[in-house]
């Protein structure tokens, strides 16, 4: 059991009859009509105002995954506030929670990849690092994070300008340029293409902007919170859900019930 602690502390906010505190500046006045949201976020994940370079760089990050259109995250939110219109947020919270390995929050990994890799390096040399990179994740035969996208090929396009916008910034620095040798020899060693995708370029920015990785995974939840609320408005004003779900009944049955006729296609 963890030691206990003699005091509770917080330094992200507090708030009196008259007073809220965010991160040591005043709500009212410091904060609404003169901060963005992204900004408001890299203050409480930075414990400071980020630069005019540095907000570019970050609300160009977070907004990158707010929409991609029906992906499994929006259809489960779609599908669960189907079941109950009564809890929002419970259609949100549910779209939210397949962000892992496989959608958007591998950006996690690729942020952690890329971190341990170049942990408490000098003068590294990246191309000896992206060759054992790609060698040990082929030994334990498991996909470099980051890399590889299921319709974008063979570039993922969110990816070159979120580049250059951290260029632009000056916020690209070893991390963008060892993942970028790590698809180099991706590629050459599996003879396919594997676009650094919109994630894995996320990951390695924000290790540029010193973000721990443990916490990257979380401005997928942010960006894409927004985008789950926008599913679920035009759910209720344009329903598809139930259409899905009844195509889905349809076509089973089709192929797989007493009447099937796509059985030994």
């Amino acid at each position: 059991m963890a030691k206990r602690k003699e005091n509770l502390t917080s330094e992200i906010g507090w708030s009196t009859p008259d007073e809220i505190n965010v991160r040591g500046l005043d709500l009212p006045s410091e904060i609404l009509g003169e901060m963005n949201l992204g900004d408001l976020a890299f203050l409480l994940l930075k414990h400071r105002k980020p630069s005019p370079e540095e907000s570019r760089v970050f609300n160009a990050i977070v907004v990158t995954l707010v929409e991609h259109g029906l992906t499994p995250s929006a259809l489960v939110a779609r599908m669960t506030y189907l079941g109950a219109p009564e809890a929002l947020q419970a259609a949100v919270a549910a779209g939210l929670s397949g962000l892992g390995t496989v959608f958007v929050g591998s950006m996690e990994g690729a942020a952690k990849m890329l971190s341990e890799a170049l942990d408490g390096v000098t003068d590294p040399d990246l191309d000896a690092i992206a060759d054992r990179l790609v060698a040990d994740f082929a030994e334990r035969r498991q996909i470099i994070p980051g890399l590889g996208h299921p319709v974008h090929k063979p570039v993922d396009p969110r990816t070159p300008r979120l580049f250059e916008i951290a260029a632009e910034n000056g916020l690209s620095g070893d991390y963008i340029a060892l993942i970028q040798k790590v698809q180099e020899r991706a590629e050459a060693a599996r003879s396919k293409s594997l676009p650094i995708n919109a994630t894995g370029a996320i990951g390695a920015i924000s290790c540029e902007l010193g973000l721990p990785w443990h916490i990257v995974r979380g401005l997928g939840v942010m960006g894409r919170s927004i985008g789950l609320v926008g599913h679920i408005l035009e759910e209720r004003e344009n329903p598809i859900s139930a259409e899905i779900w009844l195509r889905a009944e349809e076509e089973i049955l089709k192929n797989n019930g007493p009447d099937a006729t796509g059985k030994g296609d």
